[in-house]
């Protein structure tokens, strides 16, 4: 009898068992149907609207590929198939949280959830199948473009794009700034900080550098921890260290937080397009990314105002002693600062790229970023009752290395791992722009780009260095010389400018209160002199010798005193630091700021035109026909003898390479996929900065020697990469990949 009643039991349990499941699987065939008369209902309630759409908002003729839900995605359902992609899934009930704020279900979603049951077997297969798993992502890739670009056309361009080019032209103005920053504010920090010649190479080209490893970090890191909030950490660098380098005094910690300040502006380059490029649709995204190059022009003129503006005006100056100076060009370095600061401010306010969203499995961050895309262009076009009818979106399998990590392991254990992942995704990043598929043109692209930079950045620092010499020349021509002077128990105490004295001889002289600039003296005797209050700029004593001579509260330092001998002689109380001469002349400064200022404003027709041609002639030939114009340009430079020749042909030369610039930066982007873009344009644009530093270098070493040298290293650069250009593949009507 026991034996019956516990068979009993079983099967009253086993009934029990079966009707819950009955039950159960009731419950789901109803929720289903409602979810299908609900979005048959929102189809049918859309399409009362589109018998009144525009261009801007065209029909979606095919719902296949899961785009629309649909009978297919229905049909999915009834075959049980579901989506773990969305945080909160609940087996039970197939509710997940996504669906309180109206999201829909993803199409294609991750694997197994962290520490999961299941999960460790899950990442073994992964492991397994990763040649089969690659194969898929890049098919999941391809299908999410296709739906992608159809998605951006039914959001439409309107407000959001353009609020977006705003927030991201400021970025973009603030790599312009940094630029110029050093050029400009080197002539009179070399008093300030008494630089010698070779600090005064290795400052100018301290940026370059930084912003060189700027581009390579920022622009991987892009690819994998997304476009804005690399962004904002690179824009956040960059001003912060552009604000401490205008209140450090030393050289060195001058020198140190320019380049960490170039290490930060360094990324904005590759990530403001790439970010950008995934907002834009097709038939825009060449004009609008050209329309976006102008910002750059802009940074530079506003460097360039805010330097005539400033820097020339010592009475904006202050000192605290004389070991803290805080002098004009100090201001000017915290001014410069301004435009990455309003970039941050702005770009707080703005979304992810839902591109990486969803290239991630993050199909309902997405989501949302492309219904606010496009709710925000329709209130503004004036049409708030458009609904954006998109339920499910391709979203591509997450290639995680961590989510077998369990939740018992140590913190600092997770974070070691996590920056190791990072760093080995980044390097399987870079090792993906040169695998067969990327090889060609990846190799490509590089000659380009450093053809382009080494030929515009050499000529466009060897133009400003052309007419400071040939300003020098001019002003060596009205030097005075004396030879064989003698001078005995003479008192001077006034202003002495661009006299040579040689073979001189001072007994008992006093020189007091005394400016000197541009003076040299050679092979001159200096017996029982007394030098007080001195200062001085560009004045150097060459094989003198000083005889019980006293220097008291002077700035001759010692790298004045070239081969001369010291006898007797004392130095009491020297000034520390270089003090600026406040009667400089500064006609010069002006002539530098106005030639950069015109050079970046002669850009504006070459954007203008770029702009207006990209998408009709397409970007090879524009990126090709601009660099032969560039080279042939370069021939009419061994014309320019004077000041406002060589500012013609610089504004010339500038006004056509640009368009070459704006169709670099636009095929660059559409040339690799979304998951490889930053990285890929981030390598390039470092690429981009090593050659600059080497035409600079180059270039600048035959100033005042010859000017057939740079410009036949100018127009065969051109020429070469006109013709490499030529070689890429032609992106004009291509989805975005």
């Amino acid at each position: 009898m026991e034996e019956g009643y516990q068979n009993r039991t079983a099967f009253i349990k086993g009934a029990k068992d079966i009707a819950k499941e009955v039950k159960r699987q009731a419950s789901k065939k109803v929720g289903r149907s409602v979810d299908k008369v609900t979005d048959e209902y929102s189809k049918r309630s859309y399409s009362r609207f589109e018998e009144d759409d525009d261009d801007d908002y065209p029909q979606q003729g095919s719902q296949d590929g899961g785009y629309y839900r649909g009978d297919s995605q229905a049909a999915n359902d009834e075959e049980g198939g579901h989506s773990d992609s969305t945080e909160g899934h609940d087996e039970d009930d197939e509710i997940y949280e996504g669906e309180y704020q109206g999201i829909p279900r993803a199409e294609s979603g991750k694997g197994s959830l962290a520490g999961g049951p299941g999960s460790v077997s899950a990442g073994a297969q992964q492991l397994g199948d990763i040649g089969v798993s690659e194969a898929e992502r890049r098919k999941d890739q391809e299908e999410l473009a296709q739906q992608y670009e159809t998605i951006l056309q039914e959001c439409g361009h309107g407000k959001f794009q353009w609020t977006l080019y705003f927030v991201l032209g400021l970025a973009l103005m603030a790599d312009g700034v940094e630029i110029f920053v050093v050029g400009f504010v080197l002539p009179s920090a070399e008093k300030d900080m008494c630089l010698s010649e070779p600090n005064k190479s290795m400052l100018g080209l301290i940026v370059y550098f930084g912003m060189m490893v700027g581009a390579f970090l920022w622009g991987a890191m892009a690819d994998r921890i997304g476009r804005r909030q690399s962004l904002l950490i690179c824009l956040s660098i960059n001003s912060v260290f552009s604000f401490f380098s205008s209140f450090v005094q030393g050289y060195s910690t001058f020198l140190f937080c320019r380049l960490l300040s170039g290490v930060g502006i360094g990324g904005s380059i590759p990530i403001v397009f790439s970010y950008y490029s995934e907002f834009l649709s097709q038939e825009k995204r060449g004009e609008h990314l050209s329309w976006l190059c102008m910002f750059w022009m802009i940074g530079g003129i506003y460097a360039s105002a805010m330097a005539w503006a400033i820097i020339p005006h010592y009475g904006w100056s202050f000192q605290m002693g004389s070991a803290y100076q805080f002098h004009s060009w100090r201001v000017f370095v915290l001014v410069c600062a301004f435009p990455a600061v309003a970039a941050i401010a702005a770009l707080s306010a703005m979304p992810e790229s839902p591109r990486f969203y969803l290239e991630n499995g993050k199909h309902d961050e997405g989501w949302m970023i492309l219904k606010q895309v496009h709710d925000t262009n329709m209130r503004a076009k004036g049409h708030p009752e458009k609904v954006f009818s998109v339920t499910t979106i391709k979203t591509v399998k997450q290639m995680d290395e961590l989510s077998d990590i369990g939740t018992d392991t140590p913190v600092w254990q997770r974070y070691r791992l996590k920056i190791v992942s990072l760093s080995h995704q980044i390097r399987n990043n870079i090792l993906a722009c040169f695998s067969p598929e990327y090889k060609r043109t990846t190799f490509m692209l590089m000659a380009v780009w450093f053809t382009m930079s080494f030929s515009y950045y050499g000529l466009t620092v060897w133009f400003p260095d052309m007419i400071k010499y040939i300003q020098r020349q001019e002003y060596d021509s009205r030097t005075k010389t004396f030879t064989k002077e003698r001078m005995d128990h003479a008192t001077l105490n006034f202003t002495m400018e661009n006299q040579v004295h040689r073979q001189g001889h001072f007994f008992n002289d006093k020189f007091l209160n005394l400016k000197m600039k541009s003076m040299v003296f050679e092979d001159s005797v200096f017996e029982e002199c007394y030098f007080e209050d001195i200062t001085s700029t560009h004045t150097f004593f060459r094989n003198c010798t000083f005889i019980a001579s006293l220097f008291y509260n002077t700035d001759l330092f010692k790298y004045r005193f070239v081969d001369c001998k010291l006898l007797n002689s004392t130095f009491l109380h020297n000034k520390e630091g270089c003090i600026l001469d406040f009667s400089d002349d500064f006609n010069n400064a002006y002539m530098i700021y106005f030639v950069n200022f015109l050079g970046t404003l002669a850009v504006l027709p070459g954007n203008i035109v770029s702009a207006l041609l990209m998408d009709k002639i397409g970007r090879l030939r524009m990126l090709a026909g601009s660099s032969v114009i560039s080279c042939i340009s370069c021939f009419f430079l061994m014309f320019g003898n004077s000041e406002s020749g060589m500012i013609a042909l610089l504004c010339l030369f500038g006004g056509i390479s640009i368009a070459s610039w704006n169709a670099l930066d636009v095929i660059t982007v559409e040339l690799y996929p979304s998951d490889k873009r930053c990285t890929a344009f981030g390598f390039l644009n470092a690429l981009c900065k090593l050659a600059a530093v080497l035409g600079i270098s180059i270039f600048q070493s035959f100033v005042g020697i010859t000017k057939a040298v740079p410009i036949i290293f100018a127009a065969g650069a051109l020429a070469a990469g006109s013709f490499l250009a030529t070689k890429l593949p032609e992106t004009r009507g291509q989805v975005l990949q």
